[in-house]
């Protein structure tokens, strides 16, 4: 039964929403309604459940608005996803992570100050464990925080985190 399980994981993430290629259109969309006249440009990026003996760790950024969020962020040219998702949580809270398992994705359309620019991110998140604490965050304005299940579901600022962070919690 758990081989079944694991094998409708691999293909099709935990939340069983399908893997890519099967079309942005298909792909749950949370938050800010699309803008007519704005052109938004793609952005991938992965981000990070990251439970550890019943806690969460996050990361509280203090700029461009001050919020909580899943650790993780954007995928540069030629970068795998799980490269650039150990990278991000590493940046972003100092701490290396287990192989992880992907949750599912969600896309979203904002306007990111950070970078002038309005997109349609597209957020694939996964579920990982936290394994080693090297320091704090190297990414300026990030800190790691550890916070519980409930807390997190309250504080994150993302639509989209919320929605897996409880999927998460089924699993975790």
């Amino acid at each position: 039964m758990r081989v079944l399980w694991w094998r409708r994981v691999w293909h099709t993430g935990i939340g069983g929403e399908p893997q890519p290629g099967g079309g942005l259109a298909d792909m749950r969309r949370f938050g800010e309604r699309v803008i007519e006249g704005i052109r938004y440009g793609l952005r991938a990026g992965v981000y990070a459940v990251l439970p550890r003996d019943g806690m969460v760790l996050t990361t509280f950024q203090e700029a461009p608005r001050p919020e909580f969020q899943l650790p993780g962020g954007g995928i540069d040219p030629g970068e795998p996803p799980v490269r650039a998702l150990s990278r991000e949580v590493f940046e972003e809270t100092g701490w290396t992570i287990g192989p992880p398992r992907r949750l599912g994705a969600f896309r979203r359309f904002t306007y990111m100050p950070e970078y002038d620019r309005w997109a349609e991110k597209v957020c694939t998140v996964y579920l990982a464990r936290p394994v080693l604490r090297h320091g704090p965050p190297g990414e300026p304005g990030h800190q790691a925080v550890w916070m519980t299940w409930d807390e997190a579901e309250a504080l994150l600022a993302v639509e989209g985190d919320r929605h897996f962070l409880r999927l998460a919690r089924r699993f975790a």
